[in-house]
Formats: C-alpha cells, sequence, structure tokens
C-alpha cells in the first residue's frame, strides 16, 4: 500500500543528524582538496614586465610603441588589458602588443617549453584560444607565430605568420593582399610584406572569431609553401593578444593553450622524444638576501640528448644575478637554461653541472619542479 503524500515523516535521532552533519562536511573538505588553488591576479604595469600563468606560459605588457600608460592583469587562464591611454596613428605600427606566448621572445621563455624546434621535428601543434572585445577602441585580435632559421630566443626572427582574429577600425596588415586560402577549414584573405626587419604573412578572418582550436602547423605549412619559411627552420613561439592603436582597455584572452608535439625526425634523445628521461640536484647554499645554486642534470634516459634546456620557475622574490656552465634566458620567474659550447651533450647516465647566483627576498625556496626539452624531471 502506497503511504500517503500527507504522512508525517519520522524524525532524525541525534545519532543521525550528526552522521549526516559529518558527511556534508566530508563531502565539502572533498570538493575542498579536489579543487585547484587559484592563481591570484597580478597587475603588470612595467614596459616590459611579465608574469608566468598556468605554470607554463608567459603573459606579458609589450608596451613598446607609445609612452602612455598601459597595465595588464594576468588570471589563471590569460589576461585582460586594465589601462590602455593614448592613441598612434592607424597609418602605422600600433601602440603594443600584450600577449601571452609559449616560446621564448627577447630571452624571455616560458617554463618547460621545447621550443626552439626544428619545423621538421613537429608532428602538430595544438591550440585553442578564447577573445573578449571591445568596441570602444581600434586594434586587432592577432595570434603570431615566429620562425628563423636558426634556434635563437633573443632578438627579432626572420619571419612573423600574424592570425588575424578580429579588427576594429581603420587598420591593415602589413604588406598587400595576395589573395585568399582555405587553412583549419577557414577562409582567409592573405597579406604578405615587411616591416622592415622581419617578413610578414597575415591571415585575415573575413569577420570576427570568439574562439577557435587549431594546428599551428596548418599555418605554418602555408608558409612555407609560399616560399616564406623552410622545414629546416625552427618555431620560436606561439603568441596570442592584441595590438591596440587606439584605447583598448577591457581587451581581454579568456583563455590560452598551446601545445608543441614533437618526434618527427628529431632523432633520439631529442625534445620530446620518449627516451629523454632526466634528474635535477639543485643544491643552494643561502644567506640573507642572496643564495648559489649548483644544478645537476642527469640523463636517466637510453639516448644522449643534445643541445638540452632545462626549464624552471624561480620563486617569488628570487632574481639570478650570475651564471657560469649555462646561458640563462630571463633572470626571474621563468628560466630557461641552456648550453655553452663545452657541454652541449648529456650521455645516456650522465650529467652536466652548472651555477647561479642571485639574491632573493623573505623565506628562501627551491623551484617546484624542472623540465628538460619539455620533459618533466624528478628531483634527487
Amino acid at each position: 500500500m502506497r503511504p500517503s503524500p500527507h504522512r508525517p515523516r519520522t524524525p532524525r535521532t541525534p545519532h543521525g543528524l550528526l552522521a549526516a552533519l559529518l558527511s556534508a562536511l566530508a563531502a565539502v573538505a572533498a570538493l575542498l582538496v579536489a579543487a585547484p588553488p587559484a592563481q591570484a591576479d597580478t597587475t603588470i604595469c612595467e614596459q616590459y614586465g611579465s608574469a608566468v600563468i598556468q605554470g607554463r606560459y608567459v603573459v606579458q605588457n609589450n608596451r613598446w610603441g607609445t609612452s602612455a600608460p598601459q597595465c595588464v592583469t594576468a588570471t589563471d587562464a590569460g589576461f585582460r588589458v586594465a589601462q590602455a591611454d593614448g592613441s598612434v596613428p592607424t597609418n602605422g605600427a600600433p601602440k603594443s602588443y600584450p600577449s601571452v606566448f609559449n616560446g621564448c621572445h627577447y630571452t624571455n621563455c616560458s617554463p618547460g617549453t621545447s621550443l626552439p624546434a626544428r619545423l621538421s621535428t613537429i608532428s602538430s601543434a595544438p591550440s585553442s584560444i578564447s577573445y573578449g572585445y571591445v568596441s570602444n577602441a581600434v586594434y586587432n585580435a592577432s595570434y603570431d607565430i615566429w620562425l628563423d632559421p636558426t634556434p635563437r630566443t633573443d632578438g627579432v626572427n626572420r619571419t612573423e605568420i600574424m592570425i588575424w582574429f578580429n579588427r576594429v577600425g581603420s587598420i591593415q596588415p602589413i604588406g598587400s593582399p595576395v589573395g585568399t586560402a582555405s587553412v583549419g577549414g577557414r577562409s582567409w584573405e592573405v597579406w604578405t610584406g615587411s616591416n622592415g626587419s622581419n617578413d610578414v604573412i597575415s591571415f585575415v578572418a573575413p569577420s570576427a572569431i570568439g574562439s577557435w582550436s587549431f594546428d599551428v602547423m596548418d599555418f605554418v605549412d602555408q608558409t612555407v609553401a609560399r616560399g616564406m619559411a623552410q622545414n629546416t627552420w625552427y618555431l620560436t613561439s606561439v603568441q596570442a593578444g592584441f595590438e591596440p592603436w587606439q584605447n583598448g582597455a577591457g581587451l581581454a584572452v579568456n583563455s590560452f593553450s598551446s601545445t608543441v608535439n614533437l618526434g618527427g625526425g628529431g632523432g633520439p634523445g631529442g625534445p620530446g622524444n620518449p627516451a629523454t628521461a632526466c634528474q635535477v640536484t639543485y643544491a643552494t647554499n643561502a644567506w640573507q638576501g642572496g643564495f648559489t645554486a649548483d644544478v645537476t642534470v642527469k640523463n636517466t634516459g637510453s639516448s644522449a640528448v643534445d643541445n638540452w634546456k632545462l626549464g624552471f620557475t624561480l620563486p617569488s622574490g628570487q632574481r639570478v644575478t650570475s651564471s657560469w656552465n649555462a646561458t640563462l634566458s630571463g633572470s626571474s620567474g621563468a628560466v630557461t637554461a641552456s648550453p655553452v659550447a663545452h657541454n652541449a651533450q648529456i650521455a645516456p647516465g650522465g650529467s652536466q653541472t652548472f651555477g647561479l647566483q642571485g639574491t632573493h627576498s623573505g623565506t628562501f625556496a627551491r623551484p617546484a619542479g624542472f623540465s628538460l626539452n619539455g620533459t618533466a624531471c624528478t628531483s634527487a
């Protein structure tokens, strides 16, 4: 017999109430433990200031074309332009390129990046991007891909690929239109030219794209096919951001991801190759305001590692002032150590050691992790 819908419920005993309360608290605790810690937003106003997000990408203010104030706020997944004062003529260069990137930009390398990487060794480079736009500014939303004949981590590269996701106002790409192309299942207007420092090929969307997931190599292949790069060249960085000419506050990269999958002919022990395995010993001597570190990188894999790159992130408040037996890109935050001439190879079972000296504030701490040519290392 079905009970009446108005039948009184049996009261819980005190023990039952306590059990229910404990169960609810346990569920809440489990959710709190499972949730990743949120990263506090960081506002950057220095002309070339930067910050690391997601533990693997770099957000940069990159205010290179104006003296007017500009600030960006790095978020958990991307960044937003907090301030973008002033304007420049729309028939010239933009004010800046606030952006987020994977790879190396003027010696600033993102943590654990596998870039630079030879194009012929890249099997795919999946990326996704979500933009936030405003209407009271003149700008483009540009995804930049940088290529060079050498694996350089500084200065200007030979060829720049620009993907224009959106443009607002009377602005146009460098050079002149040369036709259209279908790339990644979309139609693009193609422009080519030179800005005096490097060659530029631009793929311009006919209407605004808010978000998209695609393979960077589709655009690289088009560039190679047009004779503006070669498969022996290197991909040095991929970047997503904005070029504002007038205003720009409120523009945002809501989210960004970039992965470079290697294995297309790089040889044993190359970046991303399963034969690469490593262990890092970070031996330090710290005193009030300063420290030194001897870093030993051991190859625990089965094949030699050539032209190694060790990526790590210095804790907040630390800055490198000098180094030996390695060349360091970056002095704070994300740092990449590259070999010098005499220690460019790490044999199987062998190791290489380099050192650094720096300053610190507050409590001294070691980097949380290390990666060798994009592969995470264990710590000794």
